[in-house]
């Protein structure tokens, strides 16, 4: 992988899986506290035709599927490893589901747009950092 991608693919990652960690863990503890914490943690009237009935699940597996897979991918893809264009794959495939998901309970915000497009731009790092989408010059006889 190109040293250019590596590293934004790294710090693009890490970025994300930081404040889905951060996310993660308001929702956790609005549950707990049964709080907005001052209008971090969404209205519970969202959970509303969902299987919750807090936010503590959603806000574990915030915390932990989706920040961890990406903290994870930003530590493989920073250390070069073999598994790193994987981690970074399954880490971008992992918050656009999760953005899906969350659009179905959850209006429209512009935050969704900002992670959504940081997940495409992930699968898009990925593919370029594995030339897939170079293209070959063509060879005439």
């Amino acid at each position: 992988m190109p040293r250019w991608t590596r590293i934004t693919l790294s710090v693009l990652t890490a970025v994300v899986g930081l404040t889905a960690v951060a996310g993660g863990a308001a929702l956790i503890f609005g549950a707990v506290a049964s709080s907005t914490l001052g209008g971090a943690v969404p209205d519970r009237s969202f959970l509303g035709g969902s299987p919750f009935t807090s936010y503590l699940v959603p806000g574990l597996v915030l915390a932990v599927v989706v920040g961890g897979t990406q903290l994870l991918a930003a530590v493989l893809v920073g250390r070069d490893s073999r598994s790193g264009p994987v981690a970074a794959a399954v880490a971008g495939f992992g918050l656009l589901i999760w953005i899906f998901v969350q659009m179905m309970f959850i209006p429209f915000s512009l935050l969704q747009a900002a992670y959504f497009a940081a997940g495409l731009a992930e699968l898009g790092l990925v593919l370029l950092g594995l030339g897939l989408l170079r293209r070959d010059p063509v060879v005439t006889p």
